[in-house]
């Protein structure tokens, strides 16, 4: 019987991953379909829910299938914290790429403009800046540019406003999660920190 369980255990643990892995590829060729093109927030969320919240979802969700004693609405409780969680990461991290210098996230800033990628901190400055608004992305073709266009998103407050989305997403993440040994739940809120401090 034991057998038979880990057998199924191993084939939810390969729907999962298959699941994640298309939509990851999904959500990348989505990406590219949108370089350069102005976006609504559903979009960008969507993508960002595609491209990076599915993999947190995953491996939140493994992890219960490991356990092997985990209920179903367990499973689907730990996988709704990845994907909250994931989403949170990802406006973060776009919010970083227009308000952080290289040295700190590795690339340099504006990289996602200079790239065609419409993400969050720019759809909200667009909606509060005409110029911004007016902007062909296209047109950003330096790291000086790239770099006056951040100040300009940075004046509108549109960071603010992306960072504290992040930080509810984070919120709910947690507050959503099932009853679970003291240690495990630890480990969890550990992971939902570590997001909200790498922005700090």
């Amino acid at each position: 019987a034991f057998a038979e369980l880990a057998a199924n255990g191993r084939a939810a643990g390969v729907r999962v991953l298959s699941a994640a892995s298309l939509d990851l590829a999904l959500g990348e060729l989505l990406q590219r379909e949108d370089a350069f093109q102005a976006v609504t927030v559903e979009r960008y969320l969507r993508r960002s829910e595609l491209k990076t919240a599915r993999l947190f979802e995953a491996a939140c969700q493994l992890g219960a299938l490991e356990g092997r004693r985990s209920e179903p609405q367990d499973v689907d409780a730990l996988g709704a914290f990845g994907r909250r969680i994931g989403l949170a990461f990802q406006l973060l991290d776009d919010v970083l790429d227009v308000s952080a210098p290289a040295e700190r996230t590795g690339k340099q800033r504006g990289a996602d403009l200079l790239d065609g990628t419409m993400t969050l901190p720019l759809i909200l400055a667009r909606e509060r800046d005409s110029e911004l608004a007016a902007l062909d992305v296209r047109s950003i073709a330096s790291s000086a540019r790239a770099a006056e266009v951040c100040d300009r998103i940075e004046a509108t407050g549109a960071l603010a406003e992306a960072r504290a989305r992040a930080l509810a997403m984070a919120e709910q993440a947690t507050a959503g999660l099932p009853a679970l040994p003291r240690s495990q739940r630890s480990a969890l809120e550990l992971v939902a920190d570590g997001v909200v401090e790498r922005y700090a």
